[in-house]
């Protein structure tokens, strides 16, 4: 199989993706490249890029950008030092990076926000789903909004973020949970789709914005960082790989938490 036919294999099963706009795209590399061995991370980090090749890899599979844009980054890439170096150091490795966002943020059952859920606890399907299913509701039995979030909390530990960030009284009971992952965490939505409290992430919401605005109106939210909430879809995409792609073996190189806590 080669690096044309892996990024085919995913966009062939997404109806909901244009081909000739998305982001999921080969980054870098020859795409007739056999390819055997695929690292699969949240983001093409230089120190990503680099594991790929010190280990061997074919293939560096990415959700995020490369060259941190997240459309036609290559067409936008920024001239600077870095970008010249990174771009360089990949063209000389013969790695190839393939970036599939749009294809496994909606993908049924194991995409991003169904991996997110899972990860957190929810083994139930959805009851709601909005903003055309990257957006997902999931009913609990009532439970104060700090209980709650140390729940979460216990569970983001295990990516390197021990803490949740929490707005909203901290005794109101909540039993509608909104989830979704990246930009597709809008609290309006959420509301709209009856929630009282939203799982949010530092991409999709801001506190001058959206969060101030849910706590004017009583709306719970507890956020947490943006590579946290997509790490379980990385390692059920490793998986969906390792299961469904004949004569490919993916690993998963965890990413988690974008940034450490020190206090």
């Amino acid at each position: 199989m080669n690096a044309t036919d892996i990024r085919e294999h995913f966009l062939s099963s997404a109806d909901w993706v244009d081909p000739a706009k998305t982001v999921d795209r080969l980054i870098v590399g020859d795409p007739q490249k056999d390819i055997r061995r695929v690292l699969v991370t949240w983001i093409a980090s230089f120190r990503a890029v680099k594991t790929a090749v010190e280990r061997g890899f074919d293939m560096l599979i990415t959700h995020e950008p490369t060259f941190w844009v997240h459309a036609n980054e290559l067409e936008k890439m920024e001239t600077s030092q870095i970008a010249s170096t990174k771009w360089l150091y990949l063209q000389r490795s013969g790695l190839v990076v393939l970036r599939i966002h749009d294809a496994w943020d909606r993908w049924p059952e194991v995409g991003v926000p169904w991996a997110w859920a899972e990860f957190l606890g929810f083994d139930q399907d959805p009851v709601v789903l909005g903003a055309d299913g990257y957006q997902h509701r999931y009913d609990i039995e009532p439970t104060p909004l700090d209980s709650f979030a140390a729940r979460v909390a216990q569970r983001t530990a295990k990516l390197g973020e021990p803490m949740v960030q929490v707005v909203g009284n901290g005794r109101k009971l909540v039993t509608a949970v909104g989830i979704g992952t990246g930009c597709a965490c809008d609290i309006r939505t959420f509301q709209c789709m009856g929630c009282d409290v939203s799982i949010v992430c530092d991409d999709g919401s801001c506190y001058w914005g959206p969060i101030q605005r849910a706590e004017d109106d009583g709306h719970a939210v507890i956020r947490v960082n943006h590579g946290t909430s997509e790490e379980p879809g990385m390692a059920t995409l490793t998986q969906y790989i390792n299961e469904n792609l004949a004569g490919v073996r993916a690993e998963h190189l965890p990413h988690g938490a974008s940034f450490r806590l020190v206090g």
